[in-house]
């Protein structure tokens, strides 16, 4: 794929880069550095994303109304997960110009909610270095922030864990606790794998990065396998 590839994309967001590479690295996949002599893979970028992508919501929820901190902490989880960027970058085609290499392809990595949902962050990385602040929130506030309402007449921005607590005490009498199943990587990279269980039954898991974001996960999972 070359910098050519990228115009229908950067028409689609409505952005020219300056720096073409800065935006193909945006989207190569760590397995496709291994497999080419690429740039470098967009975790970095990634990171930096999801830090600009937060002071966004924040600042844009703190001044839509006087909200409380929770009511806040939740709409903007809902508006960063992992389901709504994901949902954004399939809105924009993101998947179609990712640097995979050929295993993560045949497995189905273009359609992967974790794959689309970091690049669509390190893409916002991307255009905080090559275009600055205004032009990352203004794509923010274009493809992620207007889905705001849609989410909250949804109830996706209901506290996971709050509502599977309540309902197991409601229908089992029991309160669920959350046990750590698995860490992977560096610590500055963890994985997290966490299990949510209503007394000894393992009810569902989940992942993230942080213990708190995995057990949200597990109980985002858990309330889809109750059907509650």
């Amino acid at each position: 794929m070359t910098a050519a590839s990228f115009v229908n994309l950067e028409k689609t967001i409505g952005i020219r880069f300056k720096d073409k590479d800065l935006l193909a690295q945006a989207l190569t996949h760590r397995s496709a550095v291994r497999q080419s002599r690429a740039l470098g893979h967009n975790e970095r970028f990634e990171f930096l994303g999801d830090a600009v992508l937060e002071l966004v919501s924040t600042e844009y929820l703190f001044h839509i109304g006087q909200k409380t901190e929770g009511e806040m902490t939740n709409l903007r989880s809902a508006l960063v997960n992992r389901e709504n960027l994901a949902s954004v970058a399939n809105e924009i085609s993101l998947g179609e110009y990712l640097f995979l290499s050929k295993g993560e392809e045949r497995s189905g990595g273009r359609e992967k909610d974790s794959t689309l949902s970091n690049a669509l962050e390190a893409l916002i990385g991307a255009l905080y270095l090559d275009q600055g602040f205004e032009i990352a929130q203004q794509f923010c506030n274009e493809f992620i922030l207007t889905r705001l309402q849609a989410i909250q007449a949804a109830g996706k921005h209901l506290d996971e864990k709050s509502t599977f607590q309540e309902k197991a005490q409601e229908t089992e009498g029991f309160t669920p606790h959350y046990e750590v199943l698995e860490q992977e990587g560096p610590d500055h990279e963890k994985t997290f794998t966490c299990g949510v269980f209503i007394g000894d039954e393992k009810i569902a898991e989940g992942q993230g990065n942080s213990k708190q974001k995995a057990e949200t996960a597990a109980a985002a999972a858990g309330l889809k396998a109750k059907g509650w």
